[in-house]
């Protein structure tokens, strides 16, 4: 059995260790050693550490806070971790999945299918952990090969052809543009990361931390469709005309990964997030509740 989006405690615990690769994707915005030593002092047995900063993202730039490496970064990368194609991916977290998200769509970013999110993160994980300062399990490189992308990713340039769409008084189109922030930051109310508050023209904003319950595990499937239901979209839709940011390109991807839990086609990334999007004082900002 192959997993695609979400993967239980239990079976992963279950899984037979031939073909399971796993990627401990813990981390803290704005401490970027806490991961490495988090990880160094206990991880599932036979993990690897995919570090957000080092890893996940490149240096900042006009792309915003954590821009994605180039797709051939990561795949000399996915390879000196020596993951093959036939290969179980799991990633996990200690955050509801907002940092293995990222790993998760890198890999489909990659046409790697089998990988899934640790449901419940590490917090529910009842299973052995490595000792504090333990071996690390060492692999040997592989071949592994990209293949079509199962992701999709939208531009600055594709952003604001759609924000002013949205915002044009005529408009009838099904197109979505998903804001995954926090509401007080969507409205401008606060800011805590960014030098400019505010929203993209146009966003609607769907919190990623709604996609969790109260233990930290993802709701069911039609509790996770409502909120996309409500704003017009049908699970039949497999290419939905939706682009999902956040802050950074890393918490929309929860929204994403929501989206295919409960049904829906695969949602467009745009991975500059606000962050980039307010490199360039000529884009339009919003702020309050409305579009």
């Amino acid at each position: 059995m192959s997993f695609t989006t979400l993967i239980t405690a239990k079976e992963l615990a279950d899984h037979p260790a031939q073909g399971l690769r796993i990627l401990d994707c813990r981390g803290r915005l704005g401490d970027p050693a806490w991961g490495q030593m988090a990880f160094d002092q206990g991880h599932i047995p036979g993990a690897v550490h995919a570090d957000m900063d080092r890893h996940l993202a490149t240096q900042p730039n006009q792309h915003g806070r954590h821009p994605l490496p180039s797709p051939q970064a990561w795949l000399a990368q996915i390879q000196a971790w020596g993951i093959e194609n036939q290969d179980q991916v799991v990633v996990y977290d200690d955050a509801g999945g907002s940092f293995a998200g990222r790993a998760w769509w890198m890999m489909r970013w990659l046409g790697h299918l089998n990988v899934a999110v640790l449901d419940g993160g590490l917090n529910n994980w009842s299973g052995p952990l490595t000792e504090p300062g333990g071996r690390v399990e060492a692999y040997s490189p592989s071949q592994f090969q990209a293949t079509t992308p199962l992701t999709k990713l939208s531009s600055a340039e594709d952003v604001l052809t759609l924000s002013t769409t949205l915002m044009n008084a005529a408009n009838t189109a099904t197109e979505y543009l998903i804001d995954a922030r926090a509401l007080a930051r969507f409205a401008g109310d606060e800011e805590p990361i960014d030098p400019v508050a505010g929203h993209i023209p146009g966003a609607v904003c769907l919190p990623f931390s709604d996609n969790l319950d109260d233990q930290g595990f993802f709701k069911a499937p039609d509790d996770l469709a409502t909120r996309f239901l409500a704003l017009g979209l049908e699970r039949s839709h497999k290419d939905p005309a939706v682009t999902i940011y956040c802050g950074s390109g890393v918490t929309a991807i929860h929204n994403i990964l929501a989206m295919r839990i409960a049904g829906f086609g695969e949602a467009a990334l745009y991975a500059d997030s606000w962050s980039g999007w307010i490199v360039d004082a000529n884009r339009p900002v919003a702020s309050g509740l409305d579009k």
